[in-house]
């Protein structure tokens, strides 16, 4: 047997393999299940009992020489047994899969860029608000039905905190701190207890205006808004005014674009109207002013609010509000290049 283990020895020192093949059958042939080495490890039991410490530190040896052998050459192998391919280290770097923005990050940004442009600077506030904040500040009476709880989602109840519904909580917050003039855009995510569908999500975003100062009248709210349009949609959209009631404004209208999908023609989109509304204004109402201790006698000013979901819909002409909420890299790469 020791001679046995010394011609192993001698051939597995001698081993010089090429391929991977070849070390593959050098495993089987000595370390493998069937192996020399564990049948060699077998004979141990036909060792006498005074010698077996000595055969086995001698069998250990060999062990060890055998696996050695196999280690030097193992970087013919990959991890399944392929061959593997040499690395050409003078090739470029695989590049980094870049991502691009959200489409309804994209619309807010251009709509913030808008109006920073005109003087408005971003004003943001917590998305968990108060009963104060989010409705009895912008004259929102307690049996009102925005404050219904099919409608708003309530955290607690006496004192009330709620996930907000707008972000004229903002404007609020904003005014309180009186500093005067106030021009700013609040964007923002909002939460509405709506039944999920093409059209309509339990969360959106909204991006809203104020503006007050001495003097400031609907005129002023008006061009402000034609030009909004114009910068977002082109020149060639057409815009009106309708009357309309929001406890916060007075006096209070709906602003609808001409359909850029059918160019005023009538789609379904503009249910065959040729018109599409995309926002709500008005002047700011005097009990709003006094609530947040500004004076309504001195100051007047507008404010406006709009669906960041229903700008972009419009804008690149998606038919389900569900694809910006989905996460579906299909739908996401396909605004690459707009950012």
């Amino acid at each position: 047997m020791v001679q046995q283990i010394t011609a192993y020895t001698q051939e597995i020192q001698a081993f010089e393999p090429k391929t991977a093949d070849e070390l593959e059958q050098y495993r089987i042939k000595f370390l493998g299940t069937k192996g020399i080495v564990k049948a060699m490890f077998g004979e141990m039991k036909q060792v006498p009992n005074e010698r077996k410490k000595e055969f086995g530190q001698v069998l250990n040896s060999f062990k060890q020489v055998a696996e050695e052998r196999y280690t030097q050459f193992e970087h013919l192998k990959d991890g399944a047994g392929q061959t593997q391919a040499a690395v050409d280290f003078s090739l470029p770097a695989e590049a980094h899969r870049l991502g691009t923005r959200h489409p309804i990050s994209i619309v807010r940004n251009k709509i913030i860029h808008i109006f920073e442009r005109l003087g408005y600077t971003v004003a943001e506030g917590p998305e968990i608000e108060d009963d104060w904040h989010n409705f009895t500040a912008l004259n929102l009476p307690e049996n009102h039905p925005a404050r219904d709880m099919q409608d708003t989602f309530y955290i607690s109840k006496n004192p009330d905190w709620l996930l907000r519904t707008h972000t004229s909580s903002v404007q609020v917050r904003t005014m309180e701190a009186g500093k005067l003039p106030i021009r700013v855009i609040c964007p923002g995510r909002v939460y509405r207890n709506e039944t999920i569908s093409a059209r309509a999500h339990c969360f959106f975003h909204q991006a809203e205006g104020l503006y007050i100062d001495e003097n400031v009248s609907f005129a002023d709210l008006k061009q402000t808004l034609y030009h909004f349009v114009k910068e977002l949609f082109g020149e060639e959209v057409r815009i009106r005014f309708r009357p309309s009631y929001f406890p916060f404004t007075e006096p209070s209208a709906e602003m609808d674009i001409s359909c850029i999908i059918c160019g005023g023609e009538g789609c379904s989109v503009c249910k065959h109207t040729g018109w599409v509304e995309i926002l709500g204004c008005g002047m700011v109402h005097p009990k709003v002013l006094e609530n947040c201790g500004i004076d309504p006698e001195k100051y007047t000013g507008f404010a406006f609010g709009m669906g960041i979901e229903r700008i972009t819909m419009l804008k690149y002409q998606i038919k389900d509000l569900r694809l910006f909420s989905e996460n579906d890299t299909r739908f996401l790469e396909q605004f690459t290049g707009a950012v």
